[in-house]
């Protein structure tokens, strides 16, 4: 692996204004990956392949990534990136929109971490349920965006992904099905544990 070169993505995705796992999310999801020790890790919200990268970095060889990018561009970039650390024997970039691509997965997950378009995020737990392995963990980034999720003052544009992620929450939190922490680092992370 190239420290050298990840650390060059992630300075590049800072100058790009291009959004990546904040450090402190990372450190949590790092120790997760530790304890779990996952065969096999769904993304969904690739950009420019730095926490795959980072996921890789912190996971056994054995360990493989699907990782999935809607934009073309910067699925190309996602692949040179993670080239150039030296995974991509271990991650996949799948260029598509995860809505549809999921339902046509068949691998079998021991952790899925989402980290795209806000406004899905109920989509994505439900079709991610069908590929998760018992005992399974679902981590969801940003799920307290920018603090919105947790005050009454939104901004039209912000009012659905808001809106989802409430309903996103209200559903980890819930149902009986799942055993969920919301932790305060970055902008938010949960982590649900599926019995």
């Amino acid at each position: 692996m190239n420290e050298k070169e990840l650390e060059i993505v992630k300075r590049k995705a800072l100058e790009d204004h291009i959004p990546i796992i904040m450090d402190d999310t990372l450190e949590k999801i790092k120790e997760i990956l530790e304890n779990e020790n996952p065969n096999r890790i769904l993304e969904i919200g690739t950009a420019v392949g730095y926490s795959a990268s980072q996921f890789a970095r912190y996971t056994d060889e054995k360990c493989k990534i699907d990782t999935i990018e809607i934009d073309e561009e910067r699925a190309k970039e996602a692949k040179e990136n993670i080239k150039k650390i030296g995974f991509e024997d271990r991650i996949n970039v799948i260029v598509g929109n995860a809505v549809d691509i999921i339902p046509t997965l068949t691998n079998k997950y021991d952790i899925v971490f989402i980290d795209a378009a806000k406004g899905k995020y109920p989509i994505f737990l439900e079709e991610s349920l069908k590929l998760l392995n018992r005992g399974g963990l679902i981590l969801a980034d940003n799920i307290l965006y920018k603090g919105y999720v947790m005050s009454d003052y939104n901004k039209h544009k912000q009012r659905t992904a808001v809106r989802h992620l409430r309903e996103y929450i209200k559903e980890i939190t819930e149902n009986d099905n799942f055993e969920t922490e919301i932790l305060e680092i970055g902008d938010g992370l949960s982590i649900t544990r599926v019995k």
